[in-house]
């Protein structure tokens, strides 16, 4: 099985190759919950600098991830190995060097060169996921702007934009630690520019694990728990993990549109008998916060409203 690749320059040109891009964006989303977008209108120059930008970020990293708690614990494993005792994969860490960026928080000023590429970069995701969420709404038979307006609160708030800049340095023991533990997005819709020559992302697809393959200049995309909702199950949100490896160190970086903390989701606009609950996005991250590992189901559940008791 391979992720879908998808032309996203068709949905621009004649009534044949629109219809079949906004047919293949509709089993991205229904059959995979990932896809990839090349011929994204993001130009290829601005994707080579933002990745010169955050390898150099990396390096400036680097030796405070060696001091990290997941190779101090790898090592500890490793030495007691050697001393012939039993040891177990640790399944609550991962092998991952992160920070952020959004509007409000602190960028990092050295290679001198980052901010102004990430920013100049953030904006055309920005326009990339409006397009891509245009798509589906128009592909759930919604009016053109909904899903965003949905993350808005109509119009309210500023939905969520930041941005994770992750490296996956070499790992000694793959066998003993993971790179990113699997799970599902919490939000709405995510843009990955991920390494186009070290892989170790997959995503679940029917009970198997497959690989989301490196493509130079694509832009990948998920779906969060929230298109999840929006649609009333109609496109699901994915799990996927990323695999440590040995030899080489893996750079990713995720952009996330997700809702404003203040916004109300619920899967009122799509008909089909409401699957899911009517919360706050806020309250949904709470419970995310602590049960982002585990099963879906019951964050859903844990958000839900009690239903009022009848009056006596």
């Amino acid at each position: 099985m391979v992720v879908p690749v998808i032309d996203f320059s068709k949905l621009d040109g004649a009534a044949a190759e629109r219809a079949e891009t906004m047919a293949q964006i509709a089993n991205g989303c229904e059959e995979w919950g990932f896809f990839q977008l090349v011929n994204h209108g993001i130009p290829l120059e601005l994707l080579e600098r933002v990745k010169k930008v955050c390898s150099e970020c990396y390096r400036i990293r680097e030796a405070g991830f060696k001091a990290s708690e997941p190779v101090r614990t790898l090592e500890a494993l490793v030495e007691a190995e050697q001393r012939g005792e039993a040891v177990a994969p640790v399944d609550d860490m991962d092998w991952e060097d992160i920070f952020y960026i959004h509007d409000g928080s602190q960028w990092p000023s050295n290679p001198p060169e980052f901010k102004e590429t990430m920013r100049e970069y953030r904006a055309e995701l920005r326009k990339l996921a409006g397009r891509v969420m245009e798509a589906m709404d128009e592909n759930l038979g919604l009016e053109k702007g909904a899903i965003q307006r949905a993350f808005s609160g109509d119009g309210r708030h500023e939905p969520f934009f930041g941005t994770k800049v992750s490296h996956y340095p070499p790992c000694p023991r793959p066998d003993l630690v993971t790179g990113l533990r699997a799970h599902t997005d919490a939000g709405g819709v995510i843009l990955l520019y991920q390494d186009d020559q070290v892989g170790g992302l997959e995503v679940l697809k029917d009970g198997q694990w497959t690989d989301v393959q490196p493509l130079a200049g694509a832009i990948v995309v998920n779906t969060g728990d929230q298109i999840e909702v929006l649609s009333n199950g109609r496109y699901r949100s994915a799990w996927h993990r990323v695999l440590p490896m040995r030899d080489a160190n893996r750079r990713s970086i995720a952009s996330f549109y997700n809702p404003a903390n203040e916004a109300t989701i619920s899967p009122a606009a799509v008909a089909g008998g409401e699957a899911y609950p009517k919360y706050v996005f806020g309250d949904y991250m709470d419970v995310y916060a602590k049960q982002k590992f585990q099963a879906k189901e019951p964050r859903f559940e844990a958000v839900k409203a009690p239903k009022s008791s009848p009056a006596a």
